[in-house]
């Protein structure tokens, strides 16, 4: 004998407990499992009046995540797909541009550590930083601080 299949909130409920998720999400990973009598939207108004659906935590735990690795440009596409509200997108992303720099630096330096020796190799290390979401200013800041060695006293060299 097979279980009983889960509710609807059921669901949102296990995938709430995996990580956050925005309403938008939850809307569209429950809607193939909708069944006649459902009310998909009544559901998620219900999660969202008792705190489980929280746009704000969505956003943070994306940056936790997310951001060491991935420049503000990328985040932001993200929390964009995730249906995030776009005052809280811009907000977000003017935190995230105080720390691109250095979560650029940090990518850059675990990735190659080294300057480019031809251009060639200057515009794949380029290409790498921009495809992660990095800016095109920040990119060129990176690869100019790390042709001047700059920075060297974080390693305590």
């Amino acid at each position: 004998m097979g279980s009983t299949p889960l509710s609807l909130k059921g669901r949102a409920l296990r995938l709430l407990a995996q990580r956050e998720h925005s309403r938008t999400e939850l809307a569209a990973k429950l809607a193939r499992h909708v069944q006649e009598g459902d009310d998909l939207d009544a559901v998620l108004r219900d999660l969202e009046a008792k705190g489980f659906i929280d746009e704000q935590r969505v956003a943070e735990s994306l940056v936790h995540r997310r951001a060491a690795r991935l420049g503000t440009q990328r985040l932001v596409q993200e929390l964009r797909g995730k249906g995030v509200d776009e005052q809280l997108v811009r907000a977000t992303a003017e935190q995230l541009r105080a720390t691109e720099f250095e979560r650029a630096q940090a990518v850059w330096r675990q990735r190659f550590g080294q300057p480019p020796a031809t251009p060639q190799e200057r515009a794949r290390q380029m290409r790498f930083l921009a495809a992660r979401g990095f800016g095109g200013d920040t990119v060129r800041r990176v690869l100019r601080a790390g042709a001047a060695g700059e920075d060297e006293e974080d390693f305590g060299l």
